[in-house]
């Protein structure tokens, strides 16, 4: 970590209480003048920080601003091997990770960012990704699965999600199959696994897990094309300071307790008792055509059984159908 992403450690860590530039130089071994250009470097980045004589340096615990030291304290043993970057703002969480896939970087980079200029969702369609609100991240995977098995990554990710906002908001969560997460009948997180394939052994080479959720109402609400269909984990801002952090690190814990077996599918049972399709009637859409049936079930490669009106029975895999409800 750089001089200014320990300060920043040290200041998250004694929030609302004050530590002296000297103390933090003697920690760090660095200069007074280090510190404070870092500090100021902070302050610019929209971190509240107050500096008073005799006193030190104060974060305000009110802060919520993303930062990897931050995120690391809420981690687990697991999750503090992986290697995180936070961005100011950044195109596309995704494309910086794939880049960095391209080039050969090791599995467990993280990349999140505060604000995504040119998110993507499914099927090329935009991302709202406003600055300050939500969390944008990526995760560099490098796991022995075959391209059918890939469902796994997006299918246990949506658990972790699901989990993870369960636990920091006490709310209930449900899963549109496959992957979105849905609090009170509307969107509030969307999934994008982008893979690239090995020709010579069939297995995936590399994957990029893209998480998008929309943690509190942007300023302004949402856009016209999004209200009444998104909503947010927290619908009047953040009262609790430091929550986006301890979300990022709760999604990443569930998610890499998952990873280590994935092929195991312990998060199965978590998925299918969150599903909100299964008795519903649904409307499939495969091959430019339209059919009515109702979603009955999830089976273990979490493909999704319907029946349609004249009694016949399928398993939709994600990549072959889109589901209206």
């Amino acid at each position: 970590m750089s001089v200014k992403e320990h300060i920043l450690t040290l200041l998250d860590g004694n929030k609302g209480g004050y530590i002296s530039g000297e103390e933090i130089a003697g920690r760090l071994s660095v200069t007074r003048s280090a510190v404070w250009k870092a500090i100021k470097s902070l302050q610019k980045d929209g971190y509240s920080i107050q500096a008073v004589t005799n006193k030190g340096y104060s974060l305000s615990p009110h802060t919520d601003i993303l930062s990897a030291g931050a995120i690391s304290k809420y981690l687990d043993t697991q999750g503090q091997k992986l290697g995180l970057e936070v961005f100011k703002t950044i195109p596309s969480t995704n494309e910086a990770v794939k880049a960095l896939a391209s080039n050969g970087e090791a599995e467990g980079k993280v990349i999140l960012s505060e604000e995504q200029t040119a998110g993507r969702g499914r099927k090329g369609r935009k991302f709202f990704s406003p600055p300050g609100t939500g969390i944008y991240m990526s995760i560099l995977l490098r796991p022995k699965l075959s391209a059918v098995e890939s469902i796994l990554l997006t299918t246990s990710a949506a658990v972790a999600v699901a989990l993870a906002i369960e636990s920091v908001s006490g709310k209930d969560t449900q899963i549109k199959w496959v992957n979105d997460v849905f609090m009170d009948g509307k969107k509030v997180c969307g999934i994008l696994t982008e893979a690239s394939m090995s020709l010579e052994n069939g297995w995936l080479d590399y994957a990029v897990l893209g998480i998008g959720i929309n943690v509190s109402l942007p300023t302004g609400g949402f856009p016209n094309d999004l209200t009444g269909v998104a909503t947010s984990v927290f619908s009047e801002g953040n009262p609790h300071g430091d929550l986006r952090n301890r979300l990022v690190a709760e999604v990443i814990n569930h998610f890499m307790g998952y990873y280590e077996h994935l092929t195991d599918r312990m998060f199965l049972s978590e998925y299918r008792e969150r599903i909100m399709l299964l008795g519903k009637p649904v409307t499939v859409m495969k091959d430019n055509k339209q059919r009515e049936a109702t979603a009955i079930d999830i089976d273990n490669d979490c493909r999704l059984k319907v029946r349609y009106e004249n009694g016949d029975e399928e398993y939709l895999s994600s990549g072959e159908v889109s589901i209206k409800i």
